[in-house]
Order: structure tokens, then C-alpha cells, then sequence
């Protein structure tokens, strides 16, 4: 994954914000998918594990979250934005767990790599919390101890769309998306 955080006269600054909102593939398929995100990047974080396997998140010993490391061009997309996305393809009230999936894996995260980006991640939040029933159980922390995933979790709904898992539930949050998002979906 590159990343230019420097801006030049040409080319405004990317910027990086790290989710977990569940499965990284069902996370990494939706956002491949938006215009401005110029990467999207399977991994782990926020645990006390250096350089986690898949196999060792999974065990919930490790206190690593699946992730998404999002790269974004803000003069496309703005943070608000991604966040807004990223709370419709999720539930942020459910506490270790996104449909099936259980676990502290799963749970709901933002983590910061700027903590200028604290105070729109929290705005956001709470627009979220005004508007449903059950209380949001996201965590907002700055990012920690991030690694990234093995390559086959990489591009895995893109490479795996027939498998099951892949079908039945990721592609379901991506159509929600296209449908959702329709003026936010990259073409091409």
C-alpha cells in the first residue's frame, strides 16, 4: 500500500482512517467500490499482539480488531462522508458481533491515524446515536499496533464472489451501498 500524506501543487494530501465494522471483506468490498478511496487495506488492529495471523485474531486473544485502512483523496470524499457510508453498511449497535460473525474481531471501531479527525468521527457518532434506538458501541481510539492482513484476505470478495459466505452476506452490503450511495459509487 503507498500512501502520500505530503501535499504537492499538483496533488492534494491523501489521508487514512482505519474502520472495523465486522468482517474485513465485507468492509473492503464496499469501500473498494467508493469514489475518492484511493486504497483499501485489509489488516489488524488495536490489539497487543505484534504482527497477528488470521488465526490468532480469530481466537480473541490477541484484542485485534479486523480492519479496513481506507487511503482517500479529501478533495473527492470527505471524512464525514466515509463515516456516514460506513455506518449504513453496519450495525454500530452490537456489541463483538456483525450478524453471525462473534467475537471481539468484529466489534465496531474507528481508529484515528490524525486525532484532528476526533471531532468529525464524534459529530458523526452522534448524528447516529440521535437517530437510532439502541445505543452505538463504536469505539473511537487512535490507532495502535496495525498490521496487515495475509494477501489472501486481500480483494478476497473480488477474487471469491461465488463463495458462500461472499454471496449471502457480503454482497448484500455492497448492493445496499449502490443503492444507498449511487452518487458515491466509482465507475470503471
Amino acid at each position: 500500500m503507498t500512501q502520500d500524506t505530503h501535499a504537492t501543487q499538483d496533488q492534494p494530501a491523501s489521508q487514512v482512517i482505519t474502520l472495523g465494522g465486522g468482517c474485513f471483506w465485507c468492509t473492503e468490498a464496499v469501500f473498494v467500490r467508493v469514489k475518492g478511496v484511493v486504497d483499501v487495506e485489509s489488516g489488524y488492529c488495536n490489539g497487543h499482539t505484534a504482527n497477528p495471523t488470521y488465526a490468532q485474531v480469530c481466537t480473541g486473544d490477541t484484542g485485534h480488531n479486523e480492519v479496513v485502512r481506507l487511503v482517500y483523496d479529501p478533495q473527492v470524499i470527505s471524512l464525514r462522508e466515509l463515516l456516514e457510508i460506513f455506518f449504513v453498511i453496519h450495525d454500530p449497535t452490537t456489541l463483538n458481533r456483525q450478524g453471525n460473525d462473534a467475537g471481539t474481531q468484529y466489534r465496531s471501531g474507528i481508529y484515528l491515524t490524525h486525532e484532528a479527525d476526533r471531532e468529525v468521527a464524534q459529530q458523526v457518532m452522534d448524528e447516529v446515536q440521535r437517530a437510532l434506538p439502541s445505543r452505538v458501541v463504536t469505539e473511537l481510539m487512535p490507532l495502535r499496533n496495525y498490521s496487515a492482513a495475509e494477501a489472501y484476505h486481500q480483494d478476497y470478495f473480488e477474487n471469491n464472489p461465488q463463495q458462500g459466505y461472499c454471496a449471502f452476506v457480503v454482497a448484500p452490503k455492497v448492493q445496499k451501498f449502490v443503492q444507498t450511495f449511487a452518487d458515491r459509487v466509482r465507475h470503471g
